[in-house]
């Protein structure tokens, strides 16, 4: 099939906090080509996942269907691949389609990777150096691989792949390569160029570092995600320093996390101007839609926490930077609230392809031409379901977030799913104010005065579940 239009590289990292990217005025991190794509085109400051964890989230973006209707609800949930994904509708309107890095979401002939004329993925999570990849063996039968084992590090190495993928293609086709880095996700391995980097600094501590959660629901006090979970082999690679005070030892882990994390970032940013480069050498950038997004947010010492899952803006929150020169104005900022499976009907639309009934994202194609729609949403439906995981101890919840405001429902009950423990415990909530309190530290729940904010947020909570069709125990 001939096809013209517009090429897609879409890249995304795992874990990658939005406040650690200079162009949302990150405190702590400087990233330079991540900046060319948001001053060449729009940068979304309310983009948001809707579950906070890898395989869910990176479901919802393949699918355009919220978790409760792909099927990937947690970790230890795997995506059909017989379902719909928009690379598959591009692959069958004609684009080139690759995928390189992190797939996640199961392996074997019913898991593994669809919709892409090729793609050499990491088996699980994978590692930072010396990865093992896995790719089809060329028969054409499901599930049968060749397993590719080279030196080096990863972040390097998926783009490599990218690069050679890119060299190789028809140049009378459009593309669609999907770079999908395992970087900066936990343990933060950081390469040799930047092994030394911050040595001699002090990395600025979170305005909540010090947060001691009170008023907050007793589940949230109880996760374990504070930096004293952190692991001294595993995760900040040495032993605690004798002689410490319990607070010496916190700020001595943190410096150890966020260091190695911000490491492990600037590869990601040197990696995403190797392929900036190649697209301005080529004569590419004009007519190709760049997308850098993450999974999902990351805590980096907010609230004293490390990791993701809970309903908080830092781990809420996407990055997500949109450039194409051609429709697409240069250093556009956008706080229309989006969703992550609104991405892929957001694609569809800018590539000229048609968007299935079925799909329950949205297009945003109008916020990126500066034409916001009149109605266009200003809520956002989220629910995690991996109650109780056995790393982190976070409760099932579901919630809604405005532009005012949050409501969060920790529904606390594992509900069968896989992955999610028991016991089933009391149903708390939390309210936030993030007008007067965006650092979210005030749980204004039962307060008095908050009587009609509270019934309108639990009023559209219920419309929300309702419009996606999905329910859960609320009270």
């Amino acid at each position: 099939m001939t096809r013209t239009g517009p090429n897609l590289l879409f890249i995304m990292s795992d874990d990658h906090a939005a406040h650690a990217i200079s162009a949302y005025g990150s405190r702590i991190n400087e990233t330079p080509h991540l900046d060319r794509l948001a001053s060449g085109g729009m940068r979304f400051d309310a983009a948001f996942c809707t579950n906070s964890i890898c395989a869910p989230s990176r479901a919802a973006i393949l699918t355009g269907t919220y978790n409760h209707v792909n099927g990937v609800t947690t970790l230890d949930t795997h995506l059909d691949n017989t379902l719909w994904t928009f690379p598959r509708a591009l692959q069958a309107q004609g684009w080139q389609t690759s995928m390189f890095g992190k797939w996640h979401l199961g392996h074997g002939a019913a898991h593994d990777p669809t919709g892409f004329d090729h793609w050499k993925v990491l088996p699980g999570q994978g590692h930072y150096h010396n990865p093992v990849f896995i790719e089809p063996d060329g028969s054409g039968e499901p599930g049968r691989i060749n397993i590719d084992e080279r030196g080096g590090y990863v972040t390097d190495l998926i783009t490599d792949d990218c690069l050679d993928w890119l060299d190789q293609r028809d140049p009378d086709r459009p593309f669609a390569l999907f770079c999908h880095h395992k970087a900066p996700h936990r343990t933060w391995e950081p390469d040799a160029k930047h092994f030394t980097m911050y040595d001699d600094v002090d990395i600025p501590f979170p305005d909540t570092f010090r947060d001691d959660l009170a008023g907050r629901a007793e589940v949230v006090q109880a996760v374990r995600m504070r930096m004293l979970d952190l692991d001294p082999v595993t995760d900040l690679k040495a032993t605690v320093p004798a002689g410490l005070t319990l607070d010496e030892e916190i700020d001595w882990r943190y410096q150890r996390y966020v260091k190695d994390y911000l490491r492990v970032v600037a590869s990601i940013d040197d990696n995403v101007g190797r392929m900036l480069d190649y697209l301005d050498e080529h004569g590419l950038a004009d007519d190709t839609i760049v997308v850098y997004t993450s999974d999902q947010g990351f805590f980096l010492g907010d609230h004293g926490w490390f990791d993701k899952r809970l309903m908080y803006e830092e781990s809420l929150a996407m990055p997500l930077l949109i450039r194409h020169p051609a429709s697409i104005a240069a250093g556009a900022v956008s706080d229309d609230i989006v969703v992550n499976v609104d991405f892929g009907p957001t694609l569809l639309d800018l590539m000229g392809v048609a968007i299935p009934d079925h799909v329950q994202g949205r297009s945003f194609g109008e916020v990126l031409r500066g034409e916001s729609p009149d109605d266009w949403p200003t809520s956002m439906y989220y629910r995690y379901w991996m109650h109780n995981d056995s790393a982190h101890s976070v409760p099932a919840h579901c919630g809604v977030r405005t532009k005012t405001h949050k409501l969060i429902c920790y529904y606390n009950d594992p509900l069968d799913q896989p992955g999610a423990n028991g016991p089933a415990n009391p149903i708390e909530w939390e309210l936030f104010d993030l007008v007067a309190d965006p650092m979210e530290v005030d749980n204004l729940w039962d307060r008095p005065g908050t009587e009609q904010i509270t019934a309108e947020l639990r009023a559209e909570l219920a419309r929300l579940q309702a419009a996606v069709g999905d329910t859960m125990p609320t009270s």
